[in-house]
């Protein structure tokens, strides 16, 4: 673009203004602005290669060159984050964040101190603020971790019980129950 007019200030910085009414302003130690025409859209080249744009509606976004991530604040105070690597994540106002894994596993943190893992093969971990842990498989099974127990439910009724001991207890749809040891060994067994 055309410039219309050159300032050099005493204290190094130099500000170029362009026919089509954009402001660049260079400073000393390699950094500069660029002021879009619209003097709403910003834009900031630091010297270690870092770059900050602000839109129009106050929009922010900063890219890290070090670390080659992207932190884009919206207004209503969202803020997402984009790494190298694919991961991105979503910090919401209230507190809530959720990541989007690179495998595309999408893990949601809860202000109450919940999470929630959604799987790509459609595995739902749920994890509650006591530890107590929800697994739902997309075959239909369904586990529960908790510190006294594992339970696993199959789609046909069964119920598997491991308990902390090491006991197993397995209740099938037709009412047989059967109780292991720690060692496997069956202690008792109501077959129908």
């Amino acid at each position: 673009e055309e410039i219309q007019r050159e300032t050099a200030y005493p204290d190094g910085k130099v500000e170029k203004v362009l026919k089509n009414g954009c402001h660049l302003i260079f400073f000393p130690n390699g950094t500069w602005k660029k002021v879009g025409s619209d003097g709403k859209t910003i834009t900031i080249t630091f010297f270690n290669g870092d770059v900050k744009q602000i839109m129009p509606d106050q929009t922010v976004i900063y890219y890290y060159a070090d670390a080659k991530t992207t932190h884009t604040t919206y207004t209503d105070g969202l803020e997402v984050l984009q790494f190298s690597n694919g991961q991105i994540e979503k910090h919401y106002p209230d507190g809530k964040k959720e990541i989007t894994f690179p495998d595309q596993t999408i893990k949601s943190l809860f202000t109450d101190g919940q999470e929630e893992s959604i799987f790509p093969d459609g595995t739902v971990v749920r994890v509650q603020r006591d530890g107590t842990k929800t697994i739902e498989f997309n075959n239909g099974q369904r586990e529960l971790h908790t510190p006294q127990f594992k339970r696993r439910e199959y789609p046909d009724g069964t119920v598997k019980t491991v308990y902390m001991n090491g006991q197993q207890e397995t209740k099938y749809v037709s009412g047989r129950v059967r109780i292991k040891d720690k060692d496997g060994n069956i202690i008792m067994d109501t077959k129908l």
